[in-house]
């Protein structure tokens, strides 16, 4: 197995509502024991380089464990922040020696 960053972004505008944080809990519980870092939400951001976009915020992110990225990607098929119009980055997490 290996792990996978899912970095989560919104449109810009976006604002949560009052389901939002029963919709994540919901689907992070789909998840099961591939949850390895439930991770963080991002609260403000900033922006050096390009990003992809202006379009879009990075809004949280989390850790899970998968065969493959095919795999890791069937994870994220379901998220909450797909529903409204954003996206999941998704990619292996490197392994450094001596971390």
């Amino acid at each position: 197995m290996t792990d996978y960053v899912f970095s989560f972004r919104v449109p810009a505008d976006y604002a949560p509502n009052a389901e939002t944080p029963a919709e994540w809990q919901a689907w992070f519980g789909e998840l099961g024991p591939a949850l390895v870092n439930i991770g963080h939400a991002v609260t403000e951001h900033a922006v050096l380089g390009e990003i992809g976009g202006a379009g879009s915020r990075f809004v949280a992110y989390s850790i899970v464990a998968a065969e493959d990225l095919d795999a890791a990607l069937a994870l994220a098929k379901d998220c909450p922040v797909l529903r409204v119009g954003g996206g999941v980055e998704v990619g292996p997490v490197m392994a450094v020696a001596g971390s």
